[in-house]
């Protein structure tokens, strides 16, 4: 039996082998460029676990023939940082994998630059953090930025097949018959993480049954090798952030379908607290005023699903979720206070009135304040003319209503209304 796992062993020797990440390795792509060449420049990979940021970095070493090193950006010393530094002013370029790179701190990058800028070093760095928030500029400013994406399905496939099919570094010596269910349940289960998906296989093929020499796996195998929880959700990493983004983008949108499946991969991840927090904002910021009930009957079915809890609170979430994606929309609200707090912010303040400011207390009326105030319950239909805003901005309008509803239709009728007596 091989000591490495599976996943290990199947890493791509050159750049031909590297499954997926066409955009970067395909033909005429930038890095398939570099390697065609041989002129490396330094770069960071980023994107989830298990989609290929080691496996290309091996694979460019291959094809290049430069020596590859790989170290830990958190567990590994300057001092091993300067070992490598020292091999490659003795035999030439090194490229030096540095995994966790956005936990690099400020020593061993200050020793890595000028190596870096010589051109000695070639540098990749991997991360699961979007560099653009998490890698010092110094850094970033001298590497390119490369995402990698999760594989599809069938790039999975292809990994697994070769793998059953390799007599060197695969399962082939173990005469696997493998269902064609299993093999696309190992694709599934995996969420394009394709070493969660050749560990899963080497596991089902190493436990499984011999019969007439050959190890059957069946798609009950494959549910057991390969749990359900390698879905990947960060909830403090950056793709969180992005299914939160396109969770209110979709209920903006008005697409049902899509906003339950960012719903639902908020609820795998069993994140209960920024899904209610989420939807509150969404029934006060994007559908406001056209539908004033919503906010009620969204914040009632987070407290439902807050005493039910997971997995009964997701019948009140779906039901929430609906009625905001199928209800009219508008952002005359937020619209309106940002334009105010704009206003604000940017010295647009004036004084108060005389006639609106305090009466109570003793000496207001010698200072002229709190007289003229025309007090509105004391008119017909408890409105009369006068003015509130201070006088710089005393024409200032802020609220522009929406007409995408009946609601606000009505609310926009009255406050025309009340504008037109005001002129």
């Amino acid at each position: 039996m091989k000591n490495e796992p599976l996943a290990y062993r199947m890493r791509p020797k050159t750049i031909d082998e590297v499954i997926s990440q066409a955009h970067l390795v395909g033909p005429k792509a930038i890095i398939r460029r570099m390697v065609d060449t041989k002129r490396l420049s330094s770069m960071i990979f980023y994107g989830p676990p298990g989609i290929g940021k080691t496996s290309i970095a091996q694979a460019i070493a291959g094809s290049t023939q430069y020596k590859f090193r790989q170290l830990n950006a958190v567990t590994n010393t300057k001092k091993d940082m300067q070992l490598v530094v020292e091999e490659a002013k003795m035999s030439g370029q090194v490229i030096l994998l540095l995994d966790e790179i956005h936990r690099l701190d400020k020593a061993k990058q200050d020793f890595l630059l000028p190596h870096l800028e010589s051109g000695k070093i070639v540098l990749i760095g991997a991360t699961t953090s979007n560099p653009y928030h998490a890698i010092n500029p110094a850094i970033r400013s001298r590497t390119q930025i490369f995402e990698l994406y999760p594989l599809e399905e069938d790039d999975i496939i292809t990994a697994l097949k070769r793998a059953l099919a390799d007599s060197e570094n695969g399962l082939a010596e173990y005469n696997p018959e493998v269902s064609d269910e299993a093999i696309h349940h190992f694709a599934m289960a995996s969420y394009g993480d394709v070493r969660s998906a050749l560990n899963a296989l080497e596991l089902a093929v190493l436990s499984a049954e011999q019969n007439d020499d050959k190890r059957q796996v069946t798609l009950e195998d494959a549910k057991v090798c390969i749990q359900k929880n390698t879905f990947q959700h960060d909830k403090d990493g950056d793709q969180h952030y992005d299914v939160m983004s396109a969770f209110q983008k979709s209920i903006r949108g008005s697409d049902v379908d899509a906003a339950l499946h960012y719903l639902a991969r908020l609820i795998e991840a069993g994140d209960l607290p920024t899904i209610a927090r989420r939807l509150l904002v969404i029934s006060y910021e994007d559908i406001g005023l056209a539908s004033p009930g919503a906010a009620a009957r969204t914040l009632s079915a987070i407290e439902a699903s807050e005493r039910l809890g997971f997995p009964e609170a997701r019948i009140p979430l779906s039901q929430a979720v609906i009625e905001l994606c199928l209800s009219p929309k508008s952002n005359s609200a937020i619209t309106a206070i940002d334009q105010a707090l704009s206003d604000i912010r940017n010295g647009k303040a004036g004084l108060v009135p005389k006639h609106l400011k305090d009466g109570h207390y003793q000496g207001a009326k010698e200072l002229g304040n709190a007289i003229g105030y025309k007090y509105p319950h004391n008119y017909e239909n408890s409105y009369v003319e006068q003015q509130y805003l201070p006088d710089t901005l005393k024409n200032k309008q802020y609220y522009e209503p929406k007409l995408t509803s009946k609601s606000e239709q009505k609310f926009a009728e009255i406050y025309n209304n009340l504008k037109s007596n005001k002129k």
